[in-house]
């Protein structure tokens, strides 16, 4: 167990695997630039983390499989990173880690009965929706980028979905989950989902 701990989760060969996935070109946001966004954080965060090690692996793995026509793709992603993973360490840390990775279908904290995997998955949540509480040009060039993944989408029904996505985000208590990312993000996320949502009711 212990050569299994100290084998990296993330080397170099399924860095390069997982790289080709996000380089697809229908990928406009969810590609390798968010990626290595999160990862960004995450090595600013690296203190707070209880295991760095698997929060990365839930990073590179949780837009693996990324189709704006399924509703199963953070489920896909899971099961890729079961996959490859299994080899590399125990099946509590893998369900842990598979657990981060479906939470983003909600950005609802996955219940743990460890503190420290609930703050991690916290964290890790609240990195993937950095973005919102971006400067309004970084914010509108994702929502842009977000358009173009749904273009098959007709513009009234994405307006419509778009805006349900807005103004559910907007009506919880708090859009980040840990103190950090509420003081550094929340305000202007919600300024920038704010004027977004009206924009898209005003056509």
């Amino acid at each position: 167990m212990t050569k299994m701990k100290d084998q990296p989760l993330i080397d170099e060969l399924l860095k390069q695997e997982l790289s080709a996935l996000y380089r697809a070109e229908d990928r406009h946001y969810h590609n390798l630039a968010h990626i290595e966004a999160m990862l960004a954080l995450a090595a600013d965060h690296r203190a707070l983390l209880s295991d760095p090690q698997a929060v990365e692996a839930a990073i590179w793995f949780h837009d693996a499989i990324y189709d704006s026509k399924a509703k199963d793709n953070e489920a896909r992603s899971a099961a890729l990173a079961a996959q490859k993973l299994a080899s590399r360490t125990d099946p509590e840390r893998l369900d842990r880690i598979g657990a981060m990775i479906l939470a983003t279908a909600t950005h609802q904290v996955p219940r743990f009965h460890d503190d420290a995997a609930t703050r991690d998955a916290s964290l890790f949540l609240d990195m993937d929706l950095s973005i919102l509480g971006a400067a309004p040009y970084a914010f509108d060039a994702y929502e842009r980028a977000v358009r173009r993944e749904y273009g098959w989408v007709e513009e009234p029904m994405w307006r419509a979905g778009r805006g349900a996505v807005l103004k559910d985000f907007l009506a919880r208590p708090r859009i980040f989950h840990t103190e950090e990312f509420r003081q550094r993000f929340e305000p202007q996320a919600r300024l920038n989902m704010a004027r977004s949502l009206e924009a898209l009711t005003a056509g």
